[in-house]
């Protein structure tokens, strides 16, 4: 199991993606809006805005109005008509249509074209100009009108102005959108008009009118939306208060016309909530010009006259009711401003979502690193369900618009990363733990029990094998003297390289005890030549152990030299220790009897004693008797050898042929065995065996079995 404190890289790996997530998330790229954009549309198809009547109507030139009445553009009289017959109205009219150029229609504009008498031009020009009737309807109601922003220059005067903005706070200027022009009615509708607001959309980059701006800047002037307008004159009001603060992640707050507060967007803008389209909102042009549709049931009514028709190329995408014109956009922005229902998306919205992001994404890696695929899936599932309910809740409750989608995805994106990451980390714990354990192990041990594994069972056979064992020399004085951690990494170095000499000799490491090792041959595979491999292995230990400790002497660091026992055996050898764990080793008295020859190495002053049952099995190996050695337990003395080096023909090793004639004389002549071990002695005073036998003659011992009292 990984441990999130412990294992730094992971850590660093988790924090890794999660930072990634919430970098990416911060950014906000394309995909990310369109993924937001979506799930606040389904919300929006779930839980659309219930229609209140509040008075809000759309009188709408559609399709049947221009077969019924005729084809656009309609003349300008037949506007001031329909304004007319609205004259009861006495809160607010609002046109979505730009009157930009004089009717074509007129009297005036129409003698340009006709070849008539004098007495008919004299005639028509006594007629009235239809602009000039437009102009007079519209001061004769509340009429708002619409103009197009730009951000192309051009000699067109802006817009008027029958408004006043009041600031409360920073300057909006920064946050709002910019233009540079307008495209306006003629000036002499707007100088009758009793509003002025702008006719603008900026759909998402799908096409979708979500948001709506709710104030534009061009050149130096701020002007309102045309529903914003509406509201402003239905209300009678003067003035807009405008509340903002500096910071771009906050900006415009909301926007206040009376007792009215509109929440908006940092830049100004206003979600629209939808709600289904209602037949109740929309009244045909043509009842209202036919008569079939009394004034006075619009009376307290605000109305939006405007245009369905396919040809006249109003139409805007919308989350809900897919198509609609752009005056019902209008409207419904009415509806909620009036009702107080309003889509909000906070300010703090970004930061609590990277909040929870940033928690969930850890909480979820932590327990994907750290426990099993159903736990970790189930967790993820009950992080990712708490998001997205909670999320839904407080859209249809509070009408907050917090992404739910998103961080899920992104924190789902965190359980799977996590997941390859574990099961990466795993497999490499897999090779890790199969190479450790073949390091410490026995490589050998490892392949046959993966070859084998039938052979993970509680048993054993019996086999002959052949034993290494090894000691330090003097260990507990160095410990005392040296600063444990100094130490451990001394043994660590030369433990590591005495198991991988056993292994380059294939033998199977079965135990380390304190800074001894135990090697055995010919388990759990049988090797013909175990003993040649023991005795060989022994050998090369015993350099390395000899290099190793002059080589940090000249460093002046201290380190004990090793003992090295060697033994073969009829043993018990198989899977011993319980069901919960699998010791695999030997059992039985030649493996005693290798310790015990380790330990006569400190009396005889040798580094290797070989039993013979081990060097009987030999070839080309050097070496001399030590004696026959009386074991501290044993009632039979055994013969033992101390071996010198292995001899070949690229590689000759020559017998220490004066040690072998002096102990040849143990049994017979133990004063000359002393006569000639004591020359031996002086011509070897490093010959630590030499120097034992002068030592134990002298005593008076006779013949070539040692006894040995201790173990």
């Amino acid at each position: 199991m990984l441990r999130f404190t412990q294992i730094s890289l992971t850590t660093v790996i988790l924090l890794a993606i999660i930072l990634a997530n919430i970098s990416l998330y911060i950014a906000e790229p394309l995909p990310i809006r369109v993924l937001r954009h979506y799930l606040f549309d389904q919300y929006q198809q779930w839980s659309p805005r219930p229609y209140q009547d509040v008075g809000v109507r759309v009188i709408d030139v559609d399709d049947e109005s221009l077969q019924k009445i005729g084809q656009w553009p309609w003349p300008r009289t037949r506007i001031a008509t329909l304004l007319t017959l609205l004259k009861e109205n006495e809160r607010a009219i609002g046109i979505d249509f730009i009157f930009s150029e004089p009717d074509r229609t007129s009297p005036a504009s129409m003698l340009k074209l006709w070849q008539v008498s004098p007495d008919v031009r004299a005639q028509l020009q006594l007629l009235p100009d239809h602009d000039q009737q437009l102009a007079a309807a519209i001061r004769s109601q509340r009429t708002v009108l619409g103009f197009s922003a730009e951000r192309v220059i051009n000699n067109v005067e802006l817009p008027v102005e029958p408004f006043r903005f009041i600031r409360l706070g920073d300057a909006p200027y920064p946050f709002v959108p910019s233009f540079t022009s307008a495209i306006n009615s003629l000036p002499l509708l707007e100088e009758h008009a009793a509003g002025n607001g702008a006719l603008i959309f900026i759909p998402d980059v799908d096409g979708v009118v979500r948001k709506v701006p709710l104030i534009i800047q061009i050149q130096d002037s701020l002007y309102p939306s045309f529903s914003l307008e509406l509201l402003r004159v239905a209300l009678h009001q003067k003035n807009y208060l405008v509340k903002t603060t500096a910071h771009y992640a906050i900006g415009i707050e909301q926007i206040m016309i009376g007792a009215f507060s509109i929440p908006s967007t940092a830049n100004g803008e206003m979600w629209v909530y939808y709600s289904p389209s209602n037949a109740v909102r929309t009244i045909p042009a043509w009842k209202i010009l036919n008569g079939e549709v009394s004034p006075e049931t619009l009376k307290d009514k605000i109305l939006l006259i405007g245009s369905s028709g396919r040809g006249l190329t109003d139409l805007r995408f919308t989350p809900v009711n897919g198509v609609i014109p752009g005056v019902e956009v209008h409207a419904q922005m009415l509806e909620q401003m009036l009702t107080q229902r309003f889509l909000i998306r906070p300010n703090w919205a970004v930061s609590l979502e990277v909040l929870l992001l940033f928690l969930v994404a850890l909480l979820v890696g932590i327990v994907t690193l750290n426990t099993g695929i159903i736990s970790s899936s189930s967790i993820t599932l009950v992080a990712l369900s708490i998001i997205f309910l909670g999320s839904w809740r407080l859209f249809k409750v509070q009408g907050l618009l917090l992404d739910g989608l998103t961080p899920s995805l992104m924190i789902l994106s965190t359980f799977m990363l996590c997941s390859i990451v574990r099961h990466t980390h795993s497999e490499q714990r897999h090779r890790w733990v199969r190479s450790v354990f073949s390091r410490y192990v026995s490589p050998n041990l490892v392949n046959y029990l993966i070859t084998h594994p039938e052979q993970l069972e509680l048993n054993g056979q019996r086999l002959e094998c052949s034993f290494i064992l090894t000691d330090l020399a003097n260990s507990t004085q160095l410990m005392e003297s040296i600063e444990p951690s100094v130490l451990a990494s001394r043994l660590n170095t030369y433990l590591d390289q005495m198991i991988a000499i056993a292994f380059r000799h294939d033998g199977t490491l079965t135990r380390i005890v304190g800074d001894g090792i135990v090697i055995m041959f010919s388990a759990p595979i049988k090797q013909l030549d175990h003993r040649q491999r023991a005795v060989t292995c022994a050998l090369e230990m015993h350099r390395y152990a000899k290099n190793y400790v002059i080589e940090l002497a000249a460093q002046g660091l201290a380190f004990c030299d090793t003992r090295i026992g060697v033994n073969t055996g009829m043993v018990l050898v198989g899977n011993f220790g319980g069901s919960a764990i699998f010791d695999y080793r030997a059992l039985g008295d030649p493996i005693n009897t290798a310790s015990r020859l380790e330990s006569a190495n400190r009396h005889l002053g040798t580094a290797i004693c070989v039993a013979d049952a081990t060097l009987d099995g030999c070839v080309n190996i050097v070496s001399r008797p030590i004696g026959r050695l009386l074991l501290k337990g044993k009632a039979k003395p055994l013969l033992t050898y101390e071996p010198l080096g292995i001899t070949s023909q690229q590689a000759p090793f020559r017998i220490d042929t004066a040690y072998e004639q002096a102990y040849s004389l143990l049994n017979d002549d133990p004063v000359a065995a002393l006569r000639a071990f004591t020359v031996l002695a002086t011509k070897r005073p490093e010959d630590a065996l030499v120097a034992f036998h002068v030592e134990r003659l002298a005593r008076g011992e006779r013949g070539d079995v040692i006894v040995l009292n201790e173990k």
